[in-house]
């Protein structure tokens, strides 16, 4: 059994008396997180520093949405409101990732660490697509898949947001 217990101090003023009154709740659970909606994938799917005191530990995993907030805020220069509103998620939701995208960033170019970008909780805005021979990413306005890269015209393509 998971109770979640919070204690309230209580004064009355009246009396001069101090109590604490005990809730336990039980089955706290967290509301489900809405998943922000990405305009563009990333182009690149990691960083890796180059030079003598590159680090050999494991990479800084950085996950698409807080790619796109740190793309959005920093690189397009909107407000937290307008990136919120872009992504479909709340102002404090988009405060939040840019807070955990800012620290993972800064502790990777601090430690020289390599920057892995892929995974997260999103919705991608249309279906997109990678080219496995020349790696361009592309969307299709057609309802079906495309067949073909439209830069190299290969065959050889996959959807990015599955």
């Amino acid at each position: 059994m998971n109770l979640k217990c919070f204690a309230f101090f209580c004064c009355l003023f009246d009396f001069g008396h101090m109590f604490v009154i005990f809730v336990c709740i039980d089955n706290v659970m967290a509301r489900p997180r809405k998943p922000g909606k990405i305009q563009t994938p990333p182009r690149a799917k990691a960083f890796m520093p180059v030079g003598y005191y590159k680090s050999s530990s494991e990479a800084v995993q950085l996950n698409i949405e807080e790619f796109e907030v740190f793309r959005l805020l920093d690189y397009e220069g909107l407000t937290q409101s307008e990136a919120a509103k872009l992504m479909q998620i709340s102002r404090s939701g988009v405060a939040r990732i840019y807070e955990k995208a800012r620290y993972k960033l800064a502790k990777a170019l601090t430690e020289a660490k390599k920057i892995d970008i892929e995974g997260g909780s999103n919705l991608f805005d249309n279906d997109w697509y990678e080219c496995e021979r020349c790696n361009s990413k592309f969307n299709s306005l057609e309802s079906e898949s495309p067949g073909t890269c439209p830069l190299c015209n290969s065959t050889y393509i996959h959807m990015v947001n599955n």
